[in-house]
C-alpha cells in the first residue's frame, strides 16, 4: 500500500490493479483488508494537497491546484481505465449473433455492473467532494463515479454493438418473433438486456431521474413497428382461412399476450402505445368485418362471440356505435314479428287479440334481448339505450297497433286487470307480483301513459264495483309502482277510489242499523256513494222505471242521503247495478244473478206470463237497443222463450234449463256496452288532453311572462311527453282557445310572441 504521500503514478499503478480485480474477477472475491487499503489510499491521494505532475488531458482540471487537482487526476484515470476494458468486450462482441450475442451482453453488463458499483464506493470521497463541486459549478461532463462507468459502457460498447445493423435490438425482436410464433424463450434474458437499455438512459440535468430516451430510440420505436408489419401480416392470413369468430377468438388472445409481454420483460411505459398499435391493426383495420358479420352472431344467439366482439371493439372509439344501431334494428324487427306472427295465429285479427298473449309476445322480446345486454354487452348504456328506443316503437307501433298509438295502453291496461281480478289462472299459477313487474317494464315504454291511466282506471272501478279484485294488497301494490313511475298526480284519482269504497261501506253500515226495524226492508242490499270526479263511471243514456220490490229501499236510502248531506246530487248508475232473484216456480231452486235490467224485465214476470217487447219498454223504459240484447241474453240462458216474433214467456217448466250450480251468473256485458266503453274511455282521454295542453301552456307562460311560439310549442312537447305525445295543431289549438280566453295575448308589433295576462 503506498504512502499517503505517494505521487500520482505510484497511487494509481497500486488502485489500477485493484479496480481490474474487481471488474474483472470479483468472483473470485476481494478481502475486507484489501478493499480497504484501496478505499484508503483513494481517500488519501484525494484529501493530499500536494502539487502532482499530470498530463494536460484531463477533464475537468482548469488553472487550478491542490486537492481540485488530484480529483480530477484519479477522475481522467478511471475514464481510460473504463476505455481500455470496454475495448476488450468490443472485440470479443464482434463475432457474435442473436442468443448468443444476447447471452455475451446480459452477463457482462451483470459483471461490469457489479463491478462499477463496488468502484463507486471506493471513490465515495471523490463523488462527495470533487465530483460534486465540478457539477454545482456547472460542469455537468462530470458524473459520479457509477454513472460514469454506465456513460462509458453506451459510448463505447453499447453503441457499438447496436451500429453495427442494430444487432442488439434486432436479435431480441428475432426472439420476441419466436415467441409470437409459438416457441419458448429465455424471457429472464430478454428482460436483462431490456432493463439494460432502461439503466443507459441518462437525464442530463438530474442524473438521479431515470430517463427512457435510450430504450425509446434503440428498442421501443423498433418494436412496435415490428408488431405492426407481424400483426397486419398475421390478421390478413388468418382472416383469408378462418371465419370471424376464430378470429375474434385470436384478436383476444393476441392483445392478452403483448399486455403480459409489458409484464415479463418490456418497461411498463411501452405498454399504452403497444396495446394502441396491436388496437389498430388487429380491430380497427377489421372493424368494417367486424360490424357486417354482427347480424349473424345476433341471429344464431352466439353470445360468446358477442361478449368478444363487443370487448374488442369497445377499445376503439366509434366502435360501438355501428352494432349500437344494427342492434336497435334487430329489437325492432323482432318485436315486429312477434306481433306479426302472433296475429297470423289468430284469424280474428287485432281487435280479438287476447291482451295476455300480447304483452307475453312483447315481454318475451325484451326479456331476451334485455339477457343479450346484460351478457354479452355488459350492460353498457349504449345498448340499452338502444333496447329502450327499439322497445319503445315496436310497443307503440306495430301490426296490432296499426296507426292508432291507443292499443298497446289498452291491451296492457287489459291484461293488468286480468292479473289483478279473483280466480285469476296466471296469478295462481306464478308470482303475481313479478307479473305486475313485468307489466311495468311495458308501462315504461307506452307513449299514451295517459290512455293506460284511463283504462286502467275505468277496469279498476268495475273490479271495485263487481268486488272481483284479487287482493288489496296487490291492487295497492300496483297503484304504488304507476305512482313510483309517473308521480302523485298520476295515481290521485286511483287511491280515492279506495277512499270512496270505505266511506261507502260505513254509509251503507249506517244506513242499515237506522233502517233495521222497518218490516219491509227484508231485502239484502249494498250502495256504493262514488265521487263524480274520481270514477271514470258514465250515468245511463236511457230511463228507467225502479221496480217497485226495490223502490222503498231506494226511496229511504235517497232521504237519509240527503240529511246527511244536503248540497250534495246522488245519480243512480244502473247500469253497473246487480242483483239477486230467487226462483220460486221451480222444483230446483236457483239464484239468479243478473244486471237491474235483467231483474226489471224478470220481476214483471211475477204478473204475466207472457209479455210483448213493447209491453216491456213501456214497463221498464229501457230503450229498445238495450232491451233487445237483454232479452236476447235471457232466451240464450233459457229463461225466457222466444217462440213468436217480440213476443217472449217465462219458461215454466225450465226442461232445458239445467245448471249443475244453484248460483247462475246471467249478468254477462252486453255488446253495445263493451263498445260503448273502449269508445268513452278515449272520448275522455281526448278531453283530458285539452285541459292538460291548456294548463301546461298556462303554466309555461306564467313563469317565462313572454314567449315565441315555436319555443313555447317545443317547451309544451318536452313537458307533456312523459305523459302522452301532444300533437303540434293540438297545441295551436290549445294557444288560440287560451287567447279567446284571454289567458294569453299577443305582444303588439308581432305576430309569434305571446304574453301571459296577470
Amino acid at each position: 500500500m503506498p504512502p499517503a504521500t505517494a505521487d500520482l503514478a505510484t497511487t494509481w499503478a497500486f488502485l489500477e490493479e485493484g479496480v481490474d480485480h474487481i471488474m474483472t474477477k470479483l468472483q473470485t472475491g476481494v478481502s475486507y483488508s484489501k478493499y480497504m487499503s484501496l478505499y484508503t489510499v483513494a481517500y488519501n491521494y484525494c484529501t493530499s494537497s500536494r502539487m502532482h505532475s499530470t498530463t494536460t488531458d484531463t477533464v475537468g482540471q482548469g488553472s487550478r491546484t491542490g486537492a481540485n487537482l488530484m480529483g480530477s487526476d484519479l477522475y481522467n484515470n478511471l475514464i481510460r481505465y473504463f476505455i481500455t476494458h470496454l475495448k476488450l468486450l468490443k472485440d470479443q462482441s464482434d463475432s457474435l449473433q442473436d442468443e448468443a450475442l444476447l447471452r455475451y451482453y446480459a452477463g457482462e453488463w451483470d459483471r461490469y455492473t457489479t463491478g462499477a458499483n463496488y468502484i463507486n464506493r471506493l471513490f465515495t470521497y471523490l463523488n462527495r467532494h470533487w465530483v460534486k463541486r465540478e457539477r454545482d459549478e456547472g460542469r455537468k461532463g462530470v458524473y459520479p463515479v457509477y454513472t460514469l462507468a454506465l456513460v462509458q459502457w453506451k459510448s463505447n460498447f453499447f453503441l457499438h454493438v447496436q451500429s453495427k445493423h442494430t444487432k442488439l435490438a434486432g436479435a431480441i425482436l428475432r426472439l420476441i418473433e419466436r415467441q409470437r410464433n409459438g416457441e419458448t424463450i429465455d424471457q429472464g434474458l430478454v428482460k436483462k438486456v431490456v432493463d439494460s437499455f432502461v439503466s443507459l438512459g441518462l437525464e442530463e440535468s438530474d442524473i438521479n431521474k431515470a430517463s427512457l430516451d435510450v430504450y425509446k430510440e434503440h428498442l421501443e420505436t423498433p418494436f412496435l413497428d415490428a408488431t405492426e408489419k407481424y400483426y397486419e401480416q398475421e390478421s390478413e392470413a388468418f382472416l383469408a382461412e378462418s371465419s370471424v369468430s376464430d378470429y375474434l377468438k385470436k384478436a383476444e388472445e393476441r392483445l392478452k399476450e403483448e399486455e403480459d409481454r409489458v409484464d415479463r420483460y418490456l418497461n411498463t411505459e411501452t405498454r399504452k402505445q403497444l396495446v394502441s398499435k396491436c388496437e389498430h391493426v388487429l380491430i380497427r383495420q377489421h372493424s368494417d368485418l367486424m360490424w357486417e358479420s354482427f347480424q349473424s352472431l345476433l341471429d344464431f344467439d352466439k353470445d360468446e362471440d358477442l361478449q368478444r366482439m363487443y370487448a374488442l371493439l369497445s377499445r376503439i372509439p366509434e366502435g360501438l356505435e355501428p352494432l349500437r344501431k344494427k342492434f336497435e334494428e334487430h329489437v325492432k324487427k323482432a318485436g315486429l314479428a312477434a306481433v306479426a306472427k302472433l296475429l297470423g295465429e289468430g284469424s280474428e285479427g287485432a281487435d280479438s287479440l287476447d291482451p295476455k298473449a300480447y304483452v307475453d309476445a312483447l315481454l318475451e322480446v325484451h326479456r331476451k334481448n334485455s339477457e343479450t345486454v346484460t351478457r354479452s354487452f355488459r350492460g353498457e348504456a349504449g345498448f340499452v339505450a338502444s333496447l329502450d328506443k327499439a322497445c319503445r316503437e315496436f310497443v307503440n307501433r306495430n301490426a296490432a297497433t296499426g296507426s292508432s298509438t291507443t292499443k298497446s295502453p289498452e291491451l296492457l291496461a287489459k291484461h293488468a286487470d286480468m292479473l289483478l281480478r279473483k280466480n285469476n289462472k296466471m296469478a295462481e299459477e306464478e308470482d303475481l307480483e313479478g307479473a305486475l313487474n313485468r307489466v311495468m317494464v311495458l308501462f315504461k315504454y307506452i307513449e299514451d301513459k295517459d290512455v293506460f291511466q284511463t283504462f286502467y282506471a275505468t277496469k279498476l272501478s268495475k273490479r271495485l264495483i263487481h268486488g272481483v279484485s284479487a287482493s288489496d294488497e296487490s291492487e295497492a301494490s300496483m297503484i304504488s309502482k304507476l305512482k313510483e313511475a309517473c308521480g302523485f298526480e298520476y295515481t290521485n284519482k286511483l287511491q280515492r277510489m279506495f277512499t270512496d269504497m270505505s266511506l261507502s261501506k260505513d254509509l251503507t253500515d249506517q244506513f242499515k242499523e237506522r233502517m233495521a226495524n222497518h218490516e219491509d226492508m227484508d231485502i239484502n242490499f249494498s250502495i256504493m256513494v262514488l265521487g263524480t270526479n274520481f270514477w271514470p263511471l258514465s250515468a245511463p243514456n236511457n230511463d228507467f222505471i225502479i221496480p217497485p220490490e226495490i223502490l222503498p229501499t231506494y226511496d229511504r236510502f235517497s232521504k237519509y242521503y240527503q240529511t246527511k248531506h244536503s248540497g250534495r246530487k246522488l245519480t243512480w248508475l244502473w247500469n253497473y247495478s246487480k242483483n239477486e232473484l230467487r226462483t220460486n216456480y221451480l222444483n230446483q231452486k236457483y239464484i239468479l244473478m243478473t244486471s237491474s235490467y235483467q231483474m226489471s224485465v224478470l220481476l214483471q214476470y211475477n204478473k204475466h206470463d207472457t209479455l210483448s217487447l213493447e209491453e216491456l219498454i213501456t214497463a221498464t223504459a229501457i230503450s229498445k237497443d238495450i232491451l233487445s240484447q237483454v232479452l236476447t241474453l235471457l232466451v240464450k240462458a233459457k229463461v225466457l222463450i222466444n217462440e213468436e216474433t217480440d213476443q217472449y214467456d217465462l219458461n215454466p217448466s225450465m226442461a232445458y234449463f239445467k245448471s249443475k250450480k244453484i248460483r247462475v251468473n246471467l249478468n254477462q256485458p252486453i255488446k253495445a256496452e263493451v263498445k260503448a266503453e273502449s269508445s268513452e274511455v278515449l272520448k275522455t282521454v281526448d278531453e283530458d288532453r285539452k285541459y292538460v295542453i291548456q294548463a301546461t301552456i298556462v303554466r309555461i307562460m306564467k313563469a317565462r311572462k313572454t314567449m315565441k311560439n315555436q319555443p313555447l310549442i317545443q317547451e309544451v312537447i318536452s313537458q307533456i311527453s312523459q305523459r302522452f305525445a301532444p300533437k303540434i295543431p293540438d297545441i295551436k289549438k290549445a294557444i288560440d282557445t287560451l287567447l279567446e280566453k284571454e289567458y294569453i295575448e299577443r305582444v303588439d308589433g308581432t305576430r309569434d310572441t305571446f304574453a301571459y295576462v296577470a
